[in-house]
């Protein structure tokens, strides 16, 4: 591998937001950006006329604009929790358990494509479905409960959610889900 495909691609920040990807010599805009990402792709944002390094507020940026599109990966629970964690006396030891928890979760995610993929195959039904939503949200609700010991005033609302308050959101899991299986049959019928 070259040394030039192990070193990030640079993305220049202007003053008139205009973001300039040096390798490829084209503007692109946040939504190429979240596709590099999505592919993989490698890359660092520096102010054009500074030359900082400003990769960490365009990344939550593309975070503010998919979840204004409707995209809401972030339960409102999960980020009152994080600001929480702002000035906390153990915020040191956030980003390393976060990234450490997304890498378990992506894990997660390709055994569970891989299980859909399976039960595309073999004529999937929707108790399987129903097996794998339990599974990932017992996942989530287990990874967001290792947030509460580092919480430092945690909400009074701590008791047992209503079973309802669960159902809606099985059902909004197995929406998602539905949601994939559909995407995924549309690809296998390109293919």
């Amino acid at each position: 591998m070259a040394e030039s495909q192990k070193d990030p691609i640079v993305i220049k920040k202007y003053a008139n937001r205009r973001l300039y990807n040096t390798a490829k010599s084209s503007y692109v805009t946040l939504d190429d950006l979240a596709g590099m990402v999505r592919d993989g792709q490698d890359f660092v944002v520096k102010d054009a006329k500074s030359g900082d390094d400003i990769t960490r507020s365009v990344l939550a940026q593309i975070i503010f604009e998919e979840e204004s599109k409707g995209q809401n990966l972030l339960p409102v629970k999960f980020l009152r929790q994080l600001i929480g964690l702002y000035g906390d006396s153990l915020e040191g030891f956030v980003p390393g358990y976060l990234e450490a928890s997304m890498e378990s979760f992506a894990n997660n995610q390709e055994k569970m494509r891989d299980q859909i993929s399976t039960m595309i195959g073999s004529n999937p039904t929707i108790p399987n479905i129903e097996n794998l939503a339990r599974g990932n949200m017992e996942w989530m609700e287990n990874a967001v409960k290792m947030f509460s010991p580092f919480v430092a005033n945690p909400p009074q609302a701590k008791k047992a959610e209503p079973e309802s308050t669960k159902n809606e959101e099985l059902s909004a899991l197995k929406e998602q889900l539905a949601e994939m299986q559909a995407q995924i049959a549309k690809l296998a019928e390109k293919n």
